[in-house]
């Protein structure tokens, strides 16, 4: 490689890992072990593991299809979609928060349906942070999916057609086989950025201990002094950060035909 491709490389590279290491550096080594076995931190990472399981579950029974539908779409009907897919992506996590509140909060456009007739209420509960998190999360899951589903060779699903398979047992047979490898990057990015959620959760769920309180809301938190010191916040952000790593790390090894 050239030196004008491995200087900016290495440039992007320092952007990435830096930071983390100096949260490494600035983590105060004698109380971590406590700051990250407290009832706070469990209590926070455990419910932002749940609920992100439960996003990343949701995003894969209704991003699938979504995801289906959009590779078979052509013309400007699937510029439309991937649009609308995309959106989440570039608006700033607040706003998404802020439109959830106004769809789902007890005056919103559904929410005071739900309220009026069926005596539902959905923000500030554990519900409103799973919705949150997959409103968020989806794209990553649909747009590789769709990235995968475009790559694959039509023959395949031909063939199958004219052995007499069914349209559902084409898709759940054949095409869905054969885009695996990306239907399981894409969860696992839907997972991690479930799991990394803050702006939209914090003013669509709220930030209550034990039922809407996930890990970076706990750092942010911990980080503005709310009954702990700064260090706490450090070292929830690395345990944050483990998390992921584990998360991505583990999917990474998991490949079909990866050698062992």
């Amino acid at each position: 490689m050239p030196w004008v491709v491995r200087v900016p490389a290495v440039l992007a590279l320092a952007l990435l890992v830096l930071p983390v290491v100096a949260l490494v550096v600035r983590a105060d080594w004698s109380t971590l072990p406590a700051d990250v076995t407290s009832h706070a931190a469990v209590q926070a990472l455990t419910l932002s593991l749940v609920t992100s399981a439960i996003a990343t579950a949701v995003c894969v029974l209704l991003g699938v299809p979504l995801a289906v539908v959009l590779a078979r779409t052509r013309g400007w009907a699937a510029d439309l979609l991937r649009a609308f897919v995309t959106l989440p992506l570039v608006l700033p996590p607040t706003v998404g928060g802020i439109a959830l509140l106004y769809l789902l909060g007890r005056r919103g456009l559904v929410g005071q349906g739900l309220d009026a007739w069926f005596g539902i209420t959905i923000p500030f509960t554990t519900t409103a942070v799973v919705i949150a998190q997959t409103f968020v999360a989806m794209p990553f899951l649909v747009l590789g999916v769709e990235g995968a589903l475009r790559t694959v060779d039509p023959r395949y699903e031909v063939v199958a057609a004219g052995l007499g398979a069914s349209r559902w047992t084409v898709l759940r047979r054949v095409t869905l086989p054969l885009v695996t490898p990306g239907l399981v990057s894409g969860t696992v990015l839907c997972f991690a950025r479930a799991l990394g959620e803050f702006g939209a959760t914090a003013l669509f769920a709220g930030n209550a201990p034990g039922v809407t309180q996930t890990m970076p809301l706990a750092i942010y938190s911990a980080f503005n002094g709310a009954g702990v010191t700064q260090g706490a916040a450090v070292a929830l952000s690395l345990l944050l950060v483990v998390a992921a790593v584990a998360v991505l790390l583990a999917a990474r090894a998991w490949r079909p035909g990866r050698a062992t």
